[in-house]
Formats: structure tokens, C-alpha cells, sequence
């Protein structure tokens, strides 16, 4: 087999930053009662709520999404962007989170590499970080 160098960013890559919430997740093990929303689901309800009536603009993106597979680890955010690091952070609280991770994509937008050090992190999400992925450049040759 031959392996060809990927010469451009994938036809159906995100152009904006985008912040990845699962819908999915619980903070607790507990069975839930019958149609009472996931702590996943009430985390994009704020999220979208507070994006909405503070920022709204066309610079994000939010995306639910059904299942991140780190479901021991309470409510899962990603945020990527191409050709900047993948961030993972999990056991979110749903009610306290929203405004740090919007806090956070204000400085990940503006940041041309997308890293952004620790220190600067809202507060809540300095121990809540689970993952830098290095990021997929795209090869221009």
C-alpha cells in the first residue's frame, strides 16, 4: 500500500472554531428519571443560552454531539479548530461551566495557534483540562 500525502484540509473540515458538546453525558451514575434531561443536555441548553444572549456572533460553532466515549468522566467538552490543538475537558459542572467555556473559545478564537497557556484558563477549567491534541496542519507542498 501507498501512502500519499494529504496536500489540503479535508473538504468537510470545520472553517470555524467549534465546540463540541456531549449531549449524552451524567455527572453520576444514578439512573435518571424518565424524561428529566442529561447533565450533558442541560450543559448545551446553558451554553447555547449564554452564547446567545451575551455573544452571538459568526466566529463559533456548537455542536451537540451523541457520545465523546469518556463517560466516566461527567460532562465532556472538545474544542478544535484545523490547524490548531484539540482541547478535551471533563467533569464539567452544566450549571457553572458555560461562561468559562466561552470565556475559553474567546481566547482560543483570537490566539492565531490556538494554544493557549494554562495560567490563562478560567479557573474551573484548569482542572477540568484532560487533553492537548497537537493539531492536524495541513501540508501545502
Amino acid at each position: 500500500m501507498t501512502l500519499k500525502r494529504i496536500t489540503s484540509i479535508h473538504p468537510n473540515s470545520t472553517v470555524k472554531p467549534t465546540l463540541f458538546v456531549c449531549k449524552s453525558c451524567d455527572r453520576s451514575s444514578e439512573e435518571r428519571p424518565k424524561n428529566q434531561p442529561t447533565d450533558g443536555k442541560i450543559l448545551l441548553d446553558k451554553i447555547n443560552s449564554l452564547y446567545n444572549e451575551k455573544l452571538a456572533s459568526d466566529d463559533l460553532e456548537i455542536k451537540p454531539v451523541e457520545c465523546l466515549w469518556a463517560c466516566s468522566q461527567g460532562c465532556v467538552v472538545s474544542i478544535s479548530s484545523p490547524d490548531k490543538p484539540t482541547y478535551l475537558f471533563v467533569n464539567l459542572p452544566p450549571e457553572e461551566s458555560p461562561t468559562a467555556l466561552l470565556e475559553f473559545m474567546q481566547l482560543y478564537i483570537k490566539s492565531r495557534k490556538g494554544s493557549i497557556a494554562w495560567k490563562k484558563f478560567p479557573k474551573l477549567l484548569q482542572s477540568a483540562i484532560f487533553a492537548q491534541i497537537p493539531p492536524v496542519v495541513a501540508d501545502n507542498k
